[in-house]
């Protein structure tokens, strides 16, 4: 089901008259819709991408390859776990579902779903908030005469409240796809960015604040950008929906929520929990000390800093496109999960979206690793050379796994549309013990690139798994006939991109790197998309077409 013309809410409680609804008349519309989600969603998030590519480039040369940058990482990194994990991820999966099929029934208790919802989620995220605040200042009293391991924890600290803020956020951003308001959620990020671009351009104006400053500057800003967004979510919801005080009618849908969330945290949370257990690895030499099981350990100080800034550039197509084809899909998985025809056209739809983009994707990012890292964390005041070719290496093997996380996120919202939370779970619980494992291994001929690794190791994987159990249930899951196309197509992509960079000779300086990066870059995009138009891709129509 989907309102006409797409511009009234479904179930809005602003209006006097119940909206008109049809049915989906072709598969050209629900591609249409498909499309006209992901492009909003799509164009949203690339701009806060360039905002957080412009934050990477102003804090890798406040931060550089150090033990502050690898402090402020690990001190950000873990609000953001909970963010994906209970906002955003596993939370908001269980919630959407029955939010949707409260808005379609009853928009009251709709609206009291959403703020029982918001009320039990900003509760428990403030104990645990409370509790950490404690754990982490007797911490620091134990450890005040460690100045390392005392700036990580104080780091920490200060970040930490972040996470009820940007949690909330997350839910009413959930709350808004159901009544197809896509953009306000995709665009909350860029109010982060932005705060954080300002506070970090005082380590080279004004003040002209030193490392460890910046860094508590950065984390301050954090915070007053949560409350942003927040406000900026709230004042979206305006008028389509109440904040009801009585909370009573909710409680049986609530009760159904919070019995999916568990499975669907562990189920959902697999890449968020590895990237997790990325980060505790990396930080061991500043958080345990310079041995691993009594050995010496191949990580040094600078470990975390170079991980997380590398994974950020994997990150960059993952959330551009390939989270926003899940976050659009969800929606319309969920009202077919009982029309198998229409389910299966749905599933298969977001699946060539998705590797439409992620597979010439990864391939790219494998082709022009170097100069990337060169371009965005070299230079005169950058990582130094050493940082440099171990970012490299570290985005070389999260390129690898690109399509696979953008694969996961879909087949793992297609068990959840089904109402089955329990499969995902066991199978991302396989995933992370392998990654550990493989952590463990890998890190010693590796360094940290082990543990990329073992990220995109554990990730195909589990798309494997998922997409043959899929399968097996009756579902159809892939799409063969265009795979073939959109591996031919960038297979002839890779093979001219890898001749231009052949060509081009090594580049001696920052600008050359950068000449060099647009130009392969250039032509990678440009003869991809030749090759989609002439081909007719029906892919690249669903993403230009507007949807009706």
């Amino acid at each position: 089901m989907r309102l006409s013309g797409g511009r009234l809410p479904l179930g809005s409680v602003a209006a006097d008259n119940p909206p008109i609804v049809t049915e989906p008349d072709t598969k050209q519309s629900e591609d249409g819709e498909l499309g006209s989600a992901v492009r909003t969603i799509s164009g949203l998030t690339l701009i806060s991408r360039f905002c957080g590519l412009i934050r990477d480039l102003i804090t890798a040369r406040v931060f550089q390859d150090t033990l502050v940058g690898s402090a402020f990482a690990a001190a950000f990194a873990i609000p953001n776990l909970f963010r994906r994990l209970l906002g955003e991820g596993a939370l908001a999966a269980a919630f959407l579902p029955e939010y949707a099929g409260e808005v379609e029934q009853s928009p009251e208790r709709a609206s009291s779903l959403l703020s029982a919802t918001l009320v039990a989620l900003l509760g428990l995220t403030s104990v645990l908030t409370v509790l950490g605040e404690i754990a982490l200042f007797l911490a620091l009293a134990i450890f005040e005469h460690n100045a390392d391991r005392a700036l990580s924890l104080g780091l920490v600290m200060v970040m930490l409240p972040f996470m009820p803020m940007v949690c909330v956020a997350a839910i009413m951003a959930a709350a808004l796809q159901v009544h197809r308001r896509f953009a306000p959620g995709a665009a909350s990020p860029i109010i982060l960015n932005a705060m954080i671009i300002v506070a970090a351009a005082l380590h080279f104006v004004g003040p002209k604040l030193d490392r460890e400053n910046s860094a508590y500057a950065i984390g301050i800003a954090a915070l007053v950008a949560g409350v942003l967004q927040i406000s900026w979510c709230a004042a979206a919801l305006r008028g389509r929906m109440q904040w009801p005080i009585e909370l009573g009618d909710a409680r049986e849908p609530l009760r159904r929520v919070l019995g999916r969330f568990v499975p669907v945290a562990i189920g959902l949370g697999a890449i968020q929990l590895n990237a997790l257990l990325d980060t505790f690895i990396a930080m061991w030499p500043t958080w345990i000390g310079p041995t691993m099981f009594g050995l010496d350990t191949p990580l040094d100080e600078r470990s975390n800093a170079i991980l997380s800034y590398s994974q950020r550039l994997y990150q960059f197509p993952l959330g551009v496109f390939g989270i926003a084809v899940a976050t659009a899909a969800f929606p319309a998985l969920s009202r077919l999960a009982k029309d198998r025809e229409g389910f299966s056209r749905a599933l298969q739809e977001a699946l060539r979206l998705s590797l439409f983009i992620a597979v010439p994707a990864s391939v790219g990012l494998l082709l022009v690793r170097e100069d990337l890292t060169r371009v965005l964390f070299g230079g005169a005041s950058g990582f130094s050379d050493d940082g440099l070719s171990r970012s490299a290496s570290v985005l070389l093997g999260y390129a690898v796994g690109v399509w696979a996380y953008s694969l996961n996120h879909v087949l793992v919202r297609a068990f959840y549309a089904k109402g089955d939370t329990k499969t995902p779970m066991r199978i991302a619980l396989a995933a992370v013990g392998l990654n550990l494992v493989l952590n463990l291994v890998l890190i010693w001929p590796f360094r940290e690139a082990g543990l990329a690794w073992s990220t995109a190791a554990s990730q195909i994987l589990q798309v494997v798994v998922l997409g043959s159990v899929l399968r097996r249930r009756g579902e159809r899951v892939w799409p063969s006939g265009r795979l073939r196309v959109t591996l031919g197509s960038t297979a002839a992509m890779a093979f001219i991109v890898f001749g231009v960079g052949w060509i081009i000779p090594e580049p001696a300086t920052w600008t050359d790197s950068l000449i060099r990066l647009t130009t392969m870059t250039g032509i990678g995009v440009g003869l991809y998309l030749l090759i989609a138009r002439m081909t007719r891709s029906p892919e690249l129509d669903a993403l230009l077409r507007r949807g009706r």
